[in-house]
């Protein structure tokens, strides 16, 4: 059984989908929640399923200290594959070399749209709605250097409505997460997701 952890800085939605999916399903470990902040609602939902928290807490430690702990810890755990969803911190160069080809992330646009620094949460869904797309969505990716620039796993479309707001197609795209994330952790666990370069193939 592959072992995973899940890093999230919010309330936890995408993080309880893979919670509720592998209870169903029982396609791998989840040993870890790492949070990027005390008191985030994804610690409750961790502490409610028996998965042990790492912490950020700023006022204790530097980010590069933080990281080099969580690397240490998900090591000696045997952690194979890292999920991001719903992280707001960005990773650093040495981590993600740690875990190479190990960490993917959840982003709420069909990349290379409204992606990269500055992009995340309500702000993605503001900025398609302001150009006009007819098409948003969300995408999972290997994680690389470059802020959202790593492989494409996994996307799915949503329509972008005339009268939309930032929070109407936030929320319908959110439905999509919640489906998408655990379907690409699951085919993950279970070897299917094969890379080559930038392209990857599910077997």
């Amino acid at each position: 059984m592959k072992k995973i952890a899940v890093f999230a800085s919010g309330g936890g939605t995408d993080f309880q989908s893979v919670i509720d999916a592998n209870e169903r399903e029982n396609f791998c470990t989840i040993e870890y929640l790492v949070a990027s902040k005390p008191e985030i609602g994804a610690i409750d939902r961790a502490k409610k399923h028996g998965i042990k928290p790492l912490v950020f807490d700023k006022t204790a430690e530097t980010k590069e200290q933080f990281y080099a702990r969580v690397a240490e810890t998900l090591k000696n755990a045997g952690v194979e594959y890292i999920v991001l969803a719903g992280w707001l911190l960005v990773v650093p160069t040495s981590f993600i070399a740690a875990f190479e080809n190990a960490i993917v992330n959840i982003h709420p646009s069909l990349i290379p749209s409204f992606c990269g620094m500055g992009y995340y949460g309500i702000h993605v869904h503001e900025k398609a709605i302001e150009y006009g797309v007819k098409l948003s969505g969300a995408t999972v990716h290997f994680v690389e250097a470059d802020v959202d620039g790593g492989a494409i796993i996994m996307q799915r479309a949503v329509p972008v409505e005339p009268n939309d707001t930032p929070e109407s197609l936030q929320a319908r795209i959110l439905k999509e997460e919640h489906k998408m994330l655990p379907e690409c952790v699951k085919l993950l666990c279970q070897g299917k997701v094969r890379k080559v370069g930038r392209k990857v193939y599910i077997d």
